[in-house]
């Protein structure tokens, strides 16, 4: 399992409640909706290539 790490993040009011509802809506905290739109995002652009075979 990764290591996970904490940080602040400062966010308008507003597009919290809307990721909050969406995170209601998938059954997901929170904090897991950022990480999944955060995963996404970081895939999509190409950022993001795991390793295969290493549980990560």
């Amino acid at each position: 399992m990764s290591e996970k790490k904490a940080f602040v993040l400062r966010i308008d009011a507003k597009k919290l409640a809307a990721i909050e509802k969406w995170a209601a809506d998938e059954f997901r905290s929170t904090n897991g909706q950022i990480e999944w739109i955060l995963d996404q995002a970081l895939k999509k652009s190409g950022r993001w290539k795991p390793k295969e075979n290493n549980g990560q």
